[in-house]
């Protein structure tokens, strides 16, 4: 038990452990020669230490062999981690081939199922073992190629054995959580070290064996916890592990729509997309933790409520990844040359030309909506779902509601705008379709269920939710581009915008929306006094009328852009003579409509 000092006695010998050794393994890796050397695909810029593995397998498996008591299946899961290891080892020293790896992880896997272990999903035995072999090998790998940036999968695995270990403890399973509570002060020790800048990686080693001991230990939580529902069997695990699982699979997909092999390396991860928007590469990986404690405690959550709280919950997070990693399909990654290779394919022709459109998703997602907003306003109202009449009339006037609604946003026009531009106009088309759709909705339950245990109060509570969502969803991306800084902010020559007004505002979009024009705006200046300590998108609005030179020294600044063509000759040429005297270049912002001849 937790009150006891005896266990955290493995706990803190883990921590310390992995304290020691892991420093130690770095200088016998680095007399060895055995170092990561920087490659185009990889992301680290200096040879660093492999075999950090080992000092986190020792610093795991000899606290749990002397101080922690075993279950028959727990020693299974500790053999077969151990032979992953092997298994990693090997490869880290001969660099074996992909198919020798993958054996090796299906023999682990085939050990783990023969001695009884498996994810109870399905009511057939023999689907749960396949299953279980693919969930083993998947999480393995998942670890394995999230291991791409300092400190990404030790922490994320970090976070995951800590929400295990608390998942362990509500269930009673004290062996078990204590083992868990070992693996994650092991990670955290290892961390010290692995965090960036990162002075040794675990390499195959200690990826195969962190990512088979977590998926290994997920499914003695599975098999031996005490469940109030199917759902926590079904998700705890899946969401623990999920940004892993998601990592992995956004990177598959984009691989296979870029015409690449889904085991080629490369810098295409979610942390490494990140990062090309303009974070630091810490705050890319503490954002990705944020993401893991994020699943992890709806983990919890799914353990504690009603299955339709789980699933609205569940659903929502899948919503909001979903929409970040379209997001960062935007960000470019591959060679253009590899992209128009993958074009010519047919079928990855059509798959990129549906993920452009995007409209396929867009319907998709307001489908998941309509039906979150629905749910929600009844469950606002009559609480969670029952056996009661108003569940009976929400479940059937749900297909309903949701084609009446889907047909006005058609006709209203919801979906002839694109998403990065969404302004005021579109909010008020999104308004007017909701508020259609809503009359229209209750037109038709009036004139066919003839209104009978209705609540208008649901049908106005529903509209005010859906509304909320559906401009929440189209302002996503503006969102992301305001949270998650943009390449182009990130170099290029400093500049100033010259007038604070429409002008200065259509310029700065336009800076920002043609990052290779190499331009960094870093404010704006202006002669009207009442603008001046203003903020537009951000940037400062600085005071004009003399005192150029000095904000031009001040901030750095290296050129100077006019944003309109209102302003005099005569003020133009006082402009000029400031820049000259701050040594800035003077340029100029116009636009012309030309009429085209024939000739």
């Amino acid at each position: 038990m937790p009150s006891s000092p005896l266990y955290w006695i493995p706990i803190i010998i883990s921590f310390a452990s992995a304290l020691v050794l892991t420093p130690v393994v770095g200088v016998v890796a680095r007399r060895m020669g055995m170092v990561a050397r920087p490659v185009a695909e990889r992301w680290h810029q200096k040879s660093t230490a492999m075999f950090g593995g080992i000092a986190i397998f020792f610093a795991v498996s000899v606290p749990i062999f002397l101080c922690v008591p075993q279950t028959p299946h727990s020693w299974v899961v500790l053999v077969a981690s151990a032979f992953l290891f092997a298994n990693g080892l090997i490869d880290d020293l001969l660099h074996i081939k992909p198919y020798q790896k993958l054996i090796g992880q299906v023999l682990g896997a085939a050990l783990v199922v023969y001695y009884g272990l498996s994810l109870p999903w399905t009511q057939s035995a023999p689907l749960n073992m396949c299953i279980t072999i693919f969930w083993l090998i998947g999480i393995t790998n998942a670890i394995n190629l999230l291991d791409n940036m300092d400190g990404l999968a030790a922490g994320i695995a970090t976070i995951a054995a800590v929400f295990l270990t608390l998942s362990f403890a509500a269930n009673g399973q004290w062996t078990e959580a204590s083992m868990l509570a070992v693996f994650a002060a092991a990670l955290l020790g290892f961390l010290v070290y692995n965090s960036h800048p990162a002075s040794i990686f675990m390499g195959d080693c200690g990826s195969m064996f962190v990512g088979f001991f977590l998926a290994g230990a997920s499914l003695l939580n599975a098999t031996g916890g005490r469940s109030r529902s199917f759902l926590p069997v079904l998700a705890v695990p899946v969401l623990i592990l999920f940004i892993p699982i998601f990592d992995t699979t956004f990177v598959t997909i984009l691989r296979k729509l870029s015409g690449r092999a889904a085991s080629q390396g490369g810098r295409d991860h979610t942390s490494h997309r990140l990062v090309a928007l303009g974070m630091s590469e810490r705050r890319a990986v503490w954002m990705l933790y944020g993401f893991a404690g994020l699943s992890g405690l709806l983990a919890l959550l799914v353990r504690e409520v009603k299955l339709d709280v789980s699933l609205a919950a569940i659903l929502g997070f899948t919503v909001l990844l979903v929409l970040l990693g379209v997001h960062l399909a935007g960000v470019k990654v591959y060679d253009e040359e590899e992209v128009r290779a993958a074009r010519e394919k047919p079928l990855f022709a059509f798959l990129v030309d549906v993920s452009y459109k995007r409209r396929i998703f867009e319907v998709l997602l307001d489908v998941v909506l309509i039906i979150l907003a629905y749910y929600s306003a009844y469950a606002l109202w009559f609480g969670s779902v029952s056996e009661n009449g108003a569940w009976r009339l929400f479940a059937q006037t749900l297909p309903v509601l949701v084609i009446i609604k889907l047909v006005t946003f058609l006709g209203m026009g919801v979906y002839r705008g694109l998403w990065r531009y969404t302004s005021v106009d579109d909010l008020v088309v999104i308004a007017k379709a909701v508020v259609l759709g809503s009359i229209a909705s209750v037109l038709v339950v009036l004139f066919t269920f003839r209104f009978a245990g209705f609540s208008r109060t649901v049908f106005v509570l529903d509209g005010l939710i859906l509304l909320m969502m559906l401009a929440g969803s189209r302002m996503t991306f503006r969102l992301f581009r305001k949270l998650l800084p943009t390449a182009s902010r990130r170099g290029g020559r400093r500049v100033l915008i010259y007038g604070a007004g429409d002008g200065g505002e259509l310029l700065l979009r336009e800076l920002l929306n043609n990052p290779e024009w190499q331009y960094a705006p870093i404010g704006f200046v202006d002669d009207d006094p009442l603008k001046k300590g203003t903020v537009i998108h951000g940037l400062r609005v600085f005071g004009g009328n003399g005192s150029l030179c000095g904000v031009c020294a001040a901030q750095g600044v290296e050129e100077v852009l006019i944003s309109s063509s209102r302003f005099s000759e005569a003020r133009v040429s006082e402009i000029r003579r400031d820049c000259e005297q701050a040594r800035v270049t003077l340029k100029r912002m116009r636009i012309q409509i030309e009429q085209l001849s024939d000739d």
